[in-house]
């Protein structure tokens, strides 16, 4: 799923190089960036994040507002942003990817005699060594 929406980009009062990024579409997703480059990858990111959430809770994403509509902080600017939702739900997501698991026959036994999770097994173990 390709996306767009716009998004204002506010410069920081201290900084000549630093952005607040604020998206009206999006109700509290704001990041921020040193530099134009920064600032435009954050925003991406940010938004990414909010819309896979919306997704993942099973609601369906707001829709853009027209850029011509959004009105440019002082000093600042308007820019779409786009998004690429699959990329990111790949990277990110919670959803479950199925994988195949091969095991020796004893163990699938003695698994399905204790009625063991091989997928919990495994993420389990995974999770402990990211901890690790």
């Amino acid at each position: 799923m390709k996306l767009a929406y716009p998004a204002t980009f506010t410069p920081f009062d201290d900084r000549e190089d630093g952005y607040v990024v604020e998206f009206p579409d999006l109700p509290g997703c704001v990041t921020e960036g040193y530099g134009i480059a920064d600032a435009l990858f954050m925003a991406e990111d940010a938004a990414s994040g909010w819309i896979l959430t919306e997704l993942e809770d099973g609601r369906t994403p707001p829709s853009a507002s027209n850029p011509q509509a959004v009105q440019a902080p002082t000093g600042g600017f308007v820019s779409m942003i786009r998004l690429d939702m699959d990329a990111y739900a790949e990277k990110y997501g919670q959803k479950a990817v199925k994988k195949t698991l091969t095991i020796p026959a004893w163990m699938n036994t003695y698994v399905e005699e204790h009625k063991i999770s091989c997928s919990k097994v495994l993420q389990d173990a995974v999770n402990e060594l990211i901890e690790a």
